[in-house]
């Protein structure tokens, strides 16, 4: 397995990849309007896993010079279990390191327990937090 930035050839692979793991995401998360805003601002923080050539999972990262963000994170099924998801937060958490990034954070659905869990497994923790969110634009 090997982790590597994302390229504009794996966008079918990233696609589909989505599709299957990120279902009722909303039309503003869908690749065809994610990946170009990602790769506008901080491409080498997009990172895939690759396994004979094939996208077997993505990671996001996110810095604002302040706090980093995970974001993306998505292991195909047939991968699950098999370290690539803990491989791509650790990519993530040190390139974040690098830039001088003392704190990550994520969301995940509330549902989502083994979400919840795998982060747990990764020193993440719950904060009383509330999130909020607003949406700009005629993504409304």
């Amino acid at each position: 397995m090997q982790i590597a930035a994302y390229e504009g050839r794996h966008f079918g692979a990233v696609k589909k990849l989505w599709e299957k793991v990120f279902p009722d995401d909303p039309p503003w998360n869908k690749a065809e309007a994610a990946i170009p805003a990602i790769l506008n601002e901080r491409p080498d923080l997009f990172l895939i896993a690759l396994e004979g050539g094939a996208v077997v999972g993505t990671i996001i990262a996110g810095y604002d010079g302040h706090r980093g963000w995970l974001y993306g994170a998505a292991v195909a099924d047939s991968h699950r279990r098999s370290g690539i998801g803990t491989a791509l937060v650790k990519e993530a958490e040190s390139r974040l390191a690098a830039m001088g990034c003392v704190k990550i954070n994520l969301q995940i659905r509330a549902a989502n327990s083994a979400v919840a869990t795998f982060y747990a497994n990764l020193g993440y923790t719950a904060e009383d937090r509330i999130s909020m969110g607003k949406r700009l634009g005629s993504h409304g």
